[in-house]
Order: C-alpha cells, then sequence, then structure tokens
C-alpha cells in the first residue's frame, strides 16, 4: 500500500497556501484515487462532509451552484433522497429546520467516526473528533450570545471527547462583524491543525487524507470568492461544518 501511495502522492501537486487558488478540483482528486480501496474511502468521506456544506449553503439560499462528487445534484438540491446512513437518522429528526441540519451533521460524524474505526485511521478519526468540537464550542458560544440553551445545538456530545481549548479562536471568530472574515479565522485554525497532522512523506493513506482535506479548504475558499451570496445567522452557527 505505501508504495502504490507514493505514486499516487507524487503525481499529486503540491498545495499552495490557504486562500490560494487550488491547483486541482475536488472530483479530479476523487479520481486519482478512486482505484485505490483504503484511501478511496478516506477521501470519498471527507469529501462527502464538503457536498453536505454546499447543500446547507443552497438550501439556506447562500449559493445558486453546486459542485457536488459524491452527492449527486438532486440529492444536494433535495430533490433526491440521501444515502441511507444519512437519511436514516434524518427520520428521527424534529420539524425544525434548523434541527434536522443538527441531527443530519451528527450522521455525518457518526459515519466518519466508523469509517476511521474501520480502517484503523488515527487521522481521519482525529480530525472528526476535532471538528464535532470545534463546532459544538461555536455552537455554545452563539447560544450564549442569543440567550439560549446551549445542550440544544450540540452534537455527539456522547460519542466524541473534547480535550483541545478553543477558547482562543472563538473569542477571534466572535469579535468580528463580517461572517466571511469569521470564516477565516476558522478555517486558518483549521489549516494550521492539518499541517501539524499531515504525516508529510509518510506515504500512508492518511496523508492522503490530510492533501484531501487542505484541498477542501482550498476549493472552499475559491467558492466564497467566486460565487455572489449573502451570509445568514443560521449558516454562522454552523461555522464548523457549513460554509458562512
Amino acid at each position: 500500500m505505501v508504495s502504490l501511495n507514493y505514486y499516487l502522492l507524487s503525481a499529486l501537486p503540491l498545495l499552495p497556501e490557504i486562500g490560494s487558488p487550488p491547483p486541482l478540483t475536488l472530483a479530479s482528486l476523487y479520481d486519482q484515487v478512486s482505484e485505490s480501496p483504503g484511501p478511496m474511502e478516506l477521501v470519498e468521506a471527507l469529501i462527502l462532509g464538503d457536498d453536505l456544506i454546499q447543500r446547507d449553503a443552497l438550501l439556506a439560499g447562500e449559493i445558486e451552484q453546486v459542485e457536488p462528487v459524491v452527492l449527486s445534484a438532486a440529492q444536494v438540491r433535495n430533490e433526491e433522497p440521501l444515502p441511507p446512513y444519512l437519511a436514516i437518522m434524518q427520520q428521527d429528526s424534529q420539524p425544525e429546520q434548523e434541527k434536522q441540519v443538527d441531527v443530519l451533521w451528527e450522521s455525518y460524524f457518526s459515519r466518519i467516526a466508523s469509517v476511521a474505526r474501520r480502517l484503523e485511521s488515527v487521522f481521519l478519526g482525529s480530525w472528526v473528533n476535532r471538528e464535532v468540537c470545534l463546532r459544538n464550542a461555536l455552537a455554545q458560544e452563539r447560544a450564549k450570545t442569543l440567550g439560549l440553551e446551549p445542550a440544544d445545538y450540540l452534537v455527539g456530545i456522547e460519542k466524541f471527547s473534547c480535550d483541545e481549548d478553543f477558547t482562543s479562536v472563538v473569542n477571534e471568530w466572535a469579535s468580528v462583524e463580517n461572517p466571511l472574515e469569521g470564516l477565516k479565522i476558522l478555517d486558518k485554525n483549521r489549516w494550521a491543525w492539518l499541517s501539524e497532522n499531515d504525516s508529510w512523506f509518510s506515504f500512508k493513506d492518511d496523508e492522503l487524507a490530510a492533501y484531501a482535506a487542505k484541498l477542501i479548504l482550498l476549493n472552499r475558499w475559491q467558492r466564497l470568492t467566486s460565487q455572489s451570496r449573502k451570509v445568514t445567522p443560521a449558516a454562522q452557527a454552523a461555522g464548523a461544518n457549513r460554509e458562512e
């Protein structure tokens, strides 16, 4: 597997710093790893999250165009059911749209944690745990600001443990009035973590997964600058898994 990943990683372009144009699309990366079962499943799990971000943004009226890779365009537009591993948990969701979004993301995070355990991916397991904890830290801050009960907006609290202190990045995020600037703060924090945990030159599956996670951030920033969009308070509330 290591030798196969050597050729895969050697064929991929180096990634620039966050905020720069991505050197390839997510669809191109997905195609390149499609014949390597382990890396493909890790990359697919990560890109699925980006598809769901686009779905949330589209349904909220924040973007008009979508470019999903794992989901179909009809699924992203809510014209077709989501995959069973996501849709089954949605059936038990509350009627409020925001709660449905929370339940959907909890089912996604559970799916990713399951993939990480099965493939013994240290990176993916750490990534999903951190994403859940960051999301919950942001949800708590927003609930406090709005005078709401934070517990109503947390996900995965029984499945994920949060040891990292997000106080600094959450305070910085909360201090800016421009939601786009807030997203930049969060994604720069994500990028820094990825750079510290990317298994550089290991040529293992986790290095490909980290590459995919970075490429997702680069492509997300490109969408933010290329599409005319509005930024809603609801988008800020889910800052850990939605584009603001």
